[in-house]
């Protein structure tokens, strides 16, 4: 038995969200299609975070245990030759057998983008968050400021969450406009169902002016998901990038065409998690 480690994209938008569910697409159940047609065995796999529906990935991690042999190269080009046009495998390797895509995980990264203009997108609509109201970015970085750290974010955490504790991390936030784009970009150990659409909901009105820049930080003391406001649409959310013990050697490399996106100007994907 040989436990295999993949990295993964997708485009949320057509999908009812990573976890499998009867009746509807998701995209655990389309990668497990496809792996499985490709070992000629049933395929389960483990993933670094589950997405909801319509939520992105540049940079998913996953790994699943099988006996057949086959080369990391066969994985990739016959699991993305049965995979619809809306998810490709980027790598696949071995891994040590006590890997595993959730639980060794050091920390995770998501981007968050706004198309901020005064007319509606017709074209990405899928892939941006539109908000006509003017953003003031570095209000926003000034509010994010207070989310820094260790804390309990039970204001930022959905009513189905599903963690035992809502005390997380946050080693990095940053807020920044680049033409009528308005990007967020948050690494934290762990999130919390909703965690990152909740702080892009408080940062956006923050950065309507309909809040002072004092209120991410209100809400954050208040441990009360009331007092957070709206929840920022999932299709302005990417699941970026997974960091993992170097032991693994898990690639840090998000190899997405990201960084020649709209989404993504003045924020080129990393060669190393950061």
């Amino acid at each position: 038995m040989t436990r295999w480690a993949l990295g993964v994209e997708y485009n949320g938008a057509r999908f009812c969200g990573w976890q499998s569910q009867v009746g509807v697409p998701t995209v655990q159940d389309a990668l497990e299609g496809a792996l499985g047609a490709v070992a000629r065995e049933t395929i389960r796999v483990v993933a670094a975070g589950r997405t909801d529906t319509g939520v992105h990935a540049l940079g998913q991690v996953v790994h699943f245990d099988s006996e057949v042999v086959r080369r990391p190269e066969a994985f990739v080009r016959g699991t993305n030759a049965n995979l619809g046009e809306d998810v490709a495998v980027l790598w696949a390797q071995p891994v040590a057998e006590d890997f595993h895509a959730r639980f060794s995980a050091l920390g995770r990264r998501y981007r968050y983008v706004w198309l901020n203009r005064r007319v509606r997108p017709s074209l990405f609509r899928d892939q941006v968050s539109f908000d006509y109201r003017p953003l003031d970015a570095s209000r926003m970085q000034e509010a994010a400021a207070a989310l820094l750290g260790r804390h309990d974010f039970s204001a930022f955490r959905a009513a189905q969450c599903q963690a035992k504790s809502p005390v997380r991390t946050v080693h990095s936030l940053s807020v920044e406009r680049s033409g009528p784009l308005v990007v967020m970009v948050i690494r934290a150990d762990a999130f919390l169902h909703h965690m990152v659409r909740n702080i892009a909901g408080v940062l956006a009105a923050i950065g309507a002016g309909e809040r002072p820049a004092s209120w991410a930080g209100e809400v954050l003391a208040a441990c009360d998901r009331a007092a957070a406001g709206n929840t920022a649409p999932p299709h302005g959310l990417y699941f970026e990038a997974v960091e993992y013990p170097a032991r693994y050697g898990i690639p840090a490399v998000c190899e997405a065409v990201g960084a020649g996106l709209p989404f993504f100007p003045g924020h080129p994907i990393p060669q190393r998690f950061s």
